[in-house]
């Protein structure tokens, strides 16, 4: 049992600290975000798993009833073999540590969930209000819900919720052409389909609820800034990359979005992607990164798992 909590310490740490600091400084993430996406939220699964289970190990350890639970029906040679009768005092406190921290995440989660709910309502409602009739065709042509706003301003963005919405300025269908809307509309329905907002949610409760572990403040940043991405890929293959890059301009130059303000880097970033298309990964490269990233977070399994495999062989 000890060495099981020793190795499952070992590789949340190092899935914590150096591996996402490694990931941010790497080149590729920006050539295929969905992957990126896809290989932090392997990381994120396996110190989330590494944690949940040295919490029931050291659980049951320290806690007989939780033991019998646990282990209730496994033969005597499994439990032998996690040597669960004495726990040292260093795992009993790693116990109590771990509970806490997982009360402290779910509590996070809750709270951000509620936010982003209460928030949206009174988005929803107050969208409403502001909203003139929908000319006649348009909703079809969006392929879903669309909701035009009176407002000078070019702008466009995606409401999550059932069903998802997308809101529209009547500044940005004056001032984009039918291409350059196709492509806005592409972008948005595309954070719609990939379930983003959950992404977003869950990489801001775990920021935070835990700002000092590299890895979950990396990983909210990352994925704000990589979601936004894969959205623009998906535009710029459907409708091309300077038809894409020209809405993009349209929609923020009033912005300031080709100025060197740290709070338009993103966008000033996604422009210059997009004019200068970077060389993609192979398909069997991004093949191997993603089945390789799918199986680190079978590491805390297989550490967890393995005296019981070894004691029924």
């Amino acid at each position: 049992m000890t060495f099981c909590l020793l190795l499952l310490s070992v590789v949340a740490l190092t899935a914590a600290v150096p591996v996402p600091r490694a990931l941010v400084r790497a080149g590729w993430p920006e050539r295929e975000p969905v992957v990126a996406l896809w290989v932090w939220q392997c990381l994120v699964a396996t110190v989330l798993m590494c944690c949940l289970a040295a919490l029931l190990l050291g659980a049951a350890a320290v806690f007989g009833t939780v033991r019998a639970q646990l282990f209730a029906p496994a033969p005597p040679a499994v439990t032998a073999a996690y040597d669960l009768s004495v726990a040292p005092v260093w795992a009993a406190a790693l116990t109590v540590l771990l509970a806490c921290g997982a009360a402290w995440t779910t509590a996070m989660l809750g709270r951000e969930l509620v936010e982003a709910r209460r928030r949206r309502g009174v988005t929803r409602a107050h969208l409403r209000e502001r909203a003139p009739e929908l000319p006649a065709g348009l909703e079809a042509a969006a392929r879903g819900p669309l909701l035009v706003l009176e407002d000078e301003y070019p702008d466009a963005w995606w409401m999550p919720g059932h069903p998802p919405q997308l809101v529209v300025t009547t500044g940005a269908l004056h001032r984009l052409t039918d291409h350059q809307l196709d492509a806005v509309l592409t972008h948005e329905r595309d954070h719609a389909r990939a379930h983003h907002d959950w992404l977003l949610h869950l990489s801001t409760a775990l920021a935070t609820g835990f700002p000092r572990v590299p890895l979950f403040a990396h990983f909210c940043d990352q994925t704000h800034r990589l979601v936004e991405l894969a959205a623009d890929d998906t535009a710029s293959r459907r409708c091309g990359h300077l038809t894409t890059a020209l809405a993009l301009i349209e929609l923020n130059q009033h912005r300031g979005v080709l100025s060197c303000a740290s709070s338009h880097r993103l966008l000033g970033e996604r422009v210059d992607r997009l004019l200068e298309p970077p060389l993609r990964l192979g398909r069997r490269h991004r093949a191997l990164t993603a089945t390789v990233a799918a199986l680190v977070p079978l590491l805390p399994l297989l550490i967890t798992f393995a005296p019981g495999l070894t004691a029924l062989s």
